[in-house]
């Protein structure tokens, strides 16, 4: 890939494009935010697969645990929309280490899937959770890191006081594996940046409840997951997923700010690494939360 081809694939795309989607979908309350506003936005964005990644946390009893009840819940939601996509088991275990795949039915199918674009015309893979498949993809067929932009929800912002962020924590070695690959890179990093995109339960009330199934479904999540710990209390709750998904929709800078730099690899450490690698990525470091939010709520509940 020349230069100039990757500075081009690291742009927003100007035309209707191929995503694939790699989320933990039952890990949070946002992923199916992100989830509901992809499918919504199919006058630009074609979904052409949903991949369930691994995640360990209180939901789950270990990686695959996490991967499956994923899976289901993507399932949950297709029926909740009406919507049908194929989907994708991932892996059930992180990366052994930086060379070593984690083979699954979603890292084969990029693998495969691939084949069909180019450095010129590339598959959009937005990635939202620990990014193992698409690492393990990357290892089976290098040419996923020509032929794809990977657009990822992960770490923290470079100026944050360290790298422990879930999604990048879960699986450091997929994390070096994809931003070293020479894969034209999107990072949105969490705390620093992301934190920005906020909503709170007036406004989940007000917007959300009673304009169809699955706008009903997102509202009454993110509240009682929210009422769960912060009962009687004001909070606001990041719907941190969104704004990988909105990336691909960001024509004039509408809903976010980004720049290019030098990849920096996350180290076992938790930081990133000093020295760059010399591979140009995208950074977003600010988002227009009020802009976004009036997009997602126009798609999401007008059907």
């Amino acid at each position: 890939m020349t230069a100039k081809q990757r500075i081009d694939n690291l742009k927003v795309p100007v035309s209707a494009v191929d995503v694939v989607l790699d989320t933990d979908t039952y890990n949070e309350i946002d992923d199916q935010f992100a989830v509901a506003y992809l499918l919504r936005s199919n006058d630009k964005l074609c979904t052409k697969a949903i991949y369930a990644a691994p995640f360990y946390n209180t939901k789950s009893s270990g990686p695959a645990d996490g991967m499956h009840k994923s899976y289901d819940e993507i399932l949950k939601l297709l029926r909740l929309m009406e919507e049908e996509v194929d989907v994708f088991k991932g892996s059930e275990n992180y990366l052994p280490d930086e060379n070593t795949p984690v083979m699954s039915a979603a890292a084969l199918d990029l693998a495969e899937r691939v084949k069909d674009y180019s450095s010129e015309s590339p598959l959009y893979v937005v990635a939202i959770g620990a990014i193992t498949n698409i690492a393990s993809a990357i290892l089976i067929n290098p040419d996923v890191a020509k032929n794809t932009v990977v657009v990822w929800l992960g770490g923290h912002a470079q100026h944050f006081h360290d790298t422990k962020e879930f999604n990048l924590m879960q699986d450091i070695a997929a994390a070096r594996v994809v931003m070293n690959s020479g894969v034209p890179f999107v990072q949105l990093p969490c705390c620093g940046v992301v934190s920005e995109f906020t909503i709170s339960k007036p406004e989940l009330e007000y917007w959300f409840l009673g304009k169809n199934k699955i706008s009903d479904y997102l509202a009454k999540n993110t509240i009682a997951e929210a009422e769960s710990y912060a009962s009687g209390r004001p909070w606001t709750r990041v719907i941190w997923d969104i704004t990988a998904v909105a990336w691909l929709l960001n024509d004039d800078d509408r809903f976010m700010i980004s720049r290019i730099v030098k990849v920096h690899l996350p180290g076992y450490d938790n930081f990133y690494e000093a020295d760059d690698n010399g591979i140009d990525m995208s950074y977003v470091y600010s988002v227009k939360r009020d802009a976004l939010w009036q997009d997602v709520i126009s798609k999401i509940t007008s059907k």
